[in-house]
């Protein structure tokens, strides 16, 4: 690694009770912008849900506020601030997670 990248973040993890999501800067001179795909986070409590969207948002572009649908209590979608696009979803009553389920 460069010397000046030594003070930097390289990596990070989010990690849920049964999740652990890696991310990591590509090295010098090999980033190459994110397209092409959407992360979705299922989360099982709407509050939550709300909080988490509303920190995505922060600098970035709101594509579908967070709202009911009829799949979900609460659905939406955020570009972030760094060009990543995120679906949230809260589960439907008597889904034990956030996960999407097939139709």
């Amino acid at each position: 690694m460069p010397a000046q990248w030594q003070s930097r973040i390289l990596h990070a993890a989010l990690v849920g009770s049964d999740l652990e999501l890696l991310g990591s800067d590509a090295f010098p001179g090999a980033y190459e912008k994110p397209q092409g795909f959407c992360l979705t986070l299922g989360l099982s409590d709407l509050v939550r849900a709300r909080e988490v969207f509303s920190m995505l948002s922060e600098g970035g572009v709101v594509k579908m506020p967070l709202q009911q649908t009829f799949w979900s209590p609460g659905f939406g979608v955020v570009v972030d601030q760094f060009g990543i696009t995120w679906e949230l979803n809260r589960a439907a009553a008597g889904e034990p997670d956030g996960a999407l389920r097939p139709t």
